[in-house]
């Protein structure tokens, strides 16, 4: 049996305000392809249909086409809800679609799922868990245990269950697990909304040890394999959703596995989206319009940090804009901001008032207009966003 592994489609996602419907939907019409094209058997969809619980109808309309594509010639599609879907909305059109071969598991349940193969005749029993927070299991953390106790509780808690989902496996049956969760030992980026809260969500890999011999997971955007019993993966996001994920190669799972074998994993690259890249400018303003004039990454989202010794104006900021659509983040360094940013935090100074004193030296005693100075809190606002981001994943 063949089986296409893949998650995250965070369908209705949005990159600081810019649409990336264009670019899911070159991803689906890609998925189809390499679906047809490689003869998969059943496809894994491991959570995070969408990136909110309310996502735009054009999302949901996209999920409702990549599903009927996929399955258009008979082959099964199993889904399973993530931390950023709501599950109601995600299995909700399951009388609709159910004889179509799309099997939509929105909440955590004890019956595993059962496909049958059209071209091998094979069957695949799937231990189907979707993302099991505390309330969709029905238990709640001690609230007075240690982190290590949490953690342990819920891995408890999650590998019972996974257990119970597998009491179905057979050898004479293909033995899958699929769940969204946070598997200890895998590598996060900033664009997952963390799932854990203080590594109580971490679950650990024996948990999953259920007699699967391949486990689809989702939720971390980067793809990669994780240690424990059988071959465990993660397929990553189609699409790179922030500058931390700048640079990764986006892909799909295909694996090859009859009952009671060995699986064969087989990584797929994508060729749609927009790449996410970081700018680091030493040289100033002229350095970055070099780049831009010699046409430096074209059609790429751009994070940019350029480091000056003179403020830059609105006029500035403007013409950077303008000269490149996908340019996001701009992130003026000041040698002597760095300086009077730590002066500040032990003054207590507020920032707008040391900006206000950098620009008056900068430009011979002229005066910040205000859009200027608002524009100057947007940056370090979001710079501190960033920074926090970092911090707690």
């Amino acid at each position: 049996m063949r089986i296409l592994h893949t998650g995250d489609w965070h369908l209705g996602r949005t990159l600081e305000g810019r649409s990336r419907q264009k670019e899911q939907e070159q991803f689906v019409d890609e998925l189809v392809e390499i679906a047809d094209s490689s003869g998969a058997d059943l496809i894994l969809m491991a959570g995070d249909v969408y990136d909110s619980v309310n996502p735009p109808a054009a999302a949901e309309q996209l999920f409702y086409d990549a599903a009927a594509r996929l399955t258009a010639g008979g082959r099964p599609l199993v889904v399973i809800s993530g931390n950023h879907d709501q599950p109601e909305r995600v299995a909700s059109v399951s009388p609709l679609v159910r004889r179509q071969g799309i099997t939509l598991v929105g909440m955590p349940t004890s019956e595993p799922v059962t496909v049958h193969a059209a071209r091998t005749g094979e069957v695949a029993k799937i231990a189907a868990l979707p993302y099991p927070s505390e309330a969709r299991l029905g238990e709640l953390l001690a609230g007075d245990s240690g982190e290590a106790e949490l953690r342990l509780a819920y891995s408890a808690r999650v590998g019972r269950l996974m257990n119970l989902l597998g009491r179905e496996f057979s050898p004479q049956t293909v033995n899958l697990a699929m769940s969204h969760i946070y598997v200890l030992g895998g590598v996060e980026s900033d664009s997952e909304r963390p799932i854990q809260v203080g590594g109580a969500y971490t679950v650990d890999p024996s948990a999953l040890s259920c007699g699967a011999q391949y486990t689809a997971l989702g939720h971390l955007h980067r793809a990669q394999r994780v240690k424990g019993d059988g071959m465990i993966r993660y397929s990553g996001s189609p699409l790179a959703y922030s500058f931390s994920e700048a640079g990764q190669a986006k892909s799909v799972a295909m694996i090859d596995v009859a009952p009671g074998g060995e699986p064969v994993f087989e990584e797929i690259y994508l060729s749609c989206g927009r790449p996410l890249v970081n700018w680091r400018s030493a040289g100033g303003l002229q350095e970055v319009y070099g780049w831009l004039d010699e046409g430096r990454d074209e059609g790429a989202f751009i994070d940019l940090e350029l480091r000056l010794t003179e403020a830059m104006s609105m006029n500035d900021i403007q013409r950077l804009r303008k000269s490149r659509e996908g340019i996001v983040h701009i992130r003026p360094i000041y040698p002597q901001m760095e300086q009077e940013l730590e002066e500040m935090s032990r003054s207590r100074m507020p920032v707008q008032e040391l900006f206000r004193r950098f620009y008056q030296r900068q430009t011979g005693g002229a005066e910040p207009d205000d859009s200027l100075i608002e524009l100057f809190l947007e940056l370090a606002e979001e710079e501190r966003h960033e920074a926090a981001e970092g911090e707690e994943n």
